[in-house]
């Protein structure tokens, strides 16, 4: 828990991807603040989306594109510990991109996705308890 003296109005998640923190912003100029593991040089962005979707162990289809990348990737993979989409997920608006678990920790505070939001999977899921679906989120 941290003070917040942002904009954004309770509720809202706010994603500083230079700072690579995550902050939820609660009543009374407070927020939740959560380290974060944001996209790698050439996949960066920004924008304000909605929380669409929820998922517990949620399963992965990675793109066609990003199969491209990296041809060893499997095409799809069932939630699960092993999973890189980690325990929770919450989908972004009509993109690709998301804020989710990962079941690597140690990427958490670098430059390390295609887009995602990675979190620990206790984070995430402390997270995913607290917002619902049509939560604004920003990415700065």
């Amino acid at each position: 828990m941290v003070d917040y003296f942002g904009e954004h109005k309770p509720g809202t998640i706010v994603i500083n991807t230079e700072e690579r923190l995550l902050y939820h912003v609660l009543e009374g100029n407070k927020a939740m603040r959560y380290g974060i593991g944001v996209a790698r040089p050439g996949f960066e962005w920004s924008g304000y989306h909605k929380v669409t979707r929820k998922k517990k162990w949620p399963s992965w289809t990675p793109p066609a594109a990003m199969r491209k990348r990296e041809p060893n990737l499997p095409k799809f993979m069932e939630g699960g510990p092993d999973n890189p989409m980690g325990a929770r997920a919450l989908y972004l608006g009509s993109t690709l991109y998301r804020i989710h678990g990962s079941n690597a920790p140690w990427s958490i505070g670098h430059n390390v996705s295609s887009g995602c939001i990675r979190m620990t999977n206790d984070d995430v899921i402390h997270l995913y308890k607290s917002v619902g679906v049509g939560t604004s989120v920003y990415v700065i």
